[in-house]
């Protein structure tokens, strides 16, 4: 019973358990980030894109007289 006990205290004093944590935690948290930056800049791409072709097409529609 008393070899139970140490290896309980050694695994919550080791460190090792909440640095993985941590670690996982702020991966999350960076994967999160980026894609909220790829899908506004695609969003904003995209916008940009539909006016430069709303552009052209008006542009472009002269006729020839």
């Amino acid at each position: 019973m008393k070899s139970l006990a140490q290896k309980l205290q050694r695994f919550l004093v080791s460190e090792d358990g909440p640095t993985a944590v941590e670690y996982a935690v702020m991966l999350a948290l960076i994967v999160i980030v980026c894609l909220t930056a790829i899908s506004s800049v695609g969003t904003n791409a995209s916008t940009t894109f539909t006016n430069v072709a709303g552009s052209l097409s008006g542009a472009g529609g002269g006729g020839g007289s």
